[in-house]
């Protein structure tokens, strides 16, 4: 089982949305970013756990964990002209784009807040993607010690 980070802007999609959602699951689509695509498409396997992280917000962090309950597939908004998401240049025939399926799991008792991250970026974060420098990717992967540093943050 691998670990992930996925962050998304609350406005747009949070995490009491998704545990609103049917099932408390939905298709995480509109990635337009190679890496991040990759991951899904690629990487990414049922029952892998991602930190929910809400971004480009007023205070971002961690918020919850969301499990993966489908591989990645085509992402169907890339050929939906009346979509926000659409990419002109996506193929059916051959995707550009994919996206994964995730479930609810839990919120956390309090968000993980990037400022505190941040306190721990040279030493038991050290190298953790989120805290790089320009790392703009709205998925990154997460290895095991990060995973549980940083759940040992929650109040």
């Amino acid at each position: 089982m691998k670990r992930w980070l996925m962050k998304s802007e609350p406005e747009t999609f949070s995490i009491d949305d998704l545990a609103r959602s049917p099932r408390k699951t939905t298709h995480w689509d509109g990635v337009r970013n190679y890496q991040a695509r990759g991951f899904m498409r690629d990487q990414m396997s049922v029952g892998d756990l991602a930190f929910f992280y809400h971004s480009n917000c007023e205070e971002p962090g961690v918020v919850g964990i969301v499990k993966v309950v489908k591989r990645g597939y085509p992402d169907h908004t890339a050929f939906d002209k009346t979509d926000k998401h659409y990419d002109s240049d996506s193929d059916p025939d051959d995707p550009r784009w994919y996206m994964v399926d995730v479930r609810f799991e839990r919120k956390l008792k309090s968000p993980i807040t990037l400022a505190m991250l941040r306190k721990h970026s040279n030493g038991a974060l050290d190298g953790l993607a989120l805290l790089r420098r320009g790392n703009r990717l709205s998925i990154t992967p997460v290895s095991d010690a990060h995973w549980k540093f940083i759940l040992s943050l929650e109040r």
